[in-house]
């Protein structure tokens, strides 16, 4: 019974605990690429912002015509900046759990050599 419950530590702690790790780490990357909306940010990068714009208008008129183009270029001038930073805000953010989730990652395989040795090297002083 004892090598049953050492034996399903052992497949607890090397196969479903780092298989659950990875799925929690993989779910962090995933809803920190939703959360910061990534994709679709690439892929609406040169759009207005929040689809502020000027019509131009039917009729030739060179003021209207100058004023739509001027305040149309802005506001994508300003959509890129935005997006730019909020991509970087979001990649950034996206490298750091990357960071951590592999710290965890290996922190958790080498938990138990270490604290094994550990306990070898506190017996070895108490002797």
């Amino acid at each position: 019974m004892n090598k049953i419950i050492f034996v399903q530590a052992l497949i607890w702690y090397f196969w479903d605990m780092p298989k659950g790790i990875l799925v929690a780490w993989r779910n962090y990357l995933y809803f920190n690429l939703k959360y910061f909306s990534i994709p679709t940010l690439l892929r609406t990068f040169f759009t207005y912002w929040h689809r502020y714009y000027y019509p131009y208008g039917t009729k030739w008129n060179p003021m209207r015509y100058v004023e739509a183009f001027v305040f149309n270029g802005f506001s994508r001038i300003v959509g890129v900046i935005l997006r730019t930073i909020f991509i970087i805000i979001g990649l950034v953010f996206e490298i750091a759990i990357l960071i951590i989730g592999l710290i965890v990652f290996v922190g958790w395989i080498i938990l138990i050599p270490i604290l094994i040795s550990l306990l070898i090297i506190g017996i070895g002083l108490l002797i």
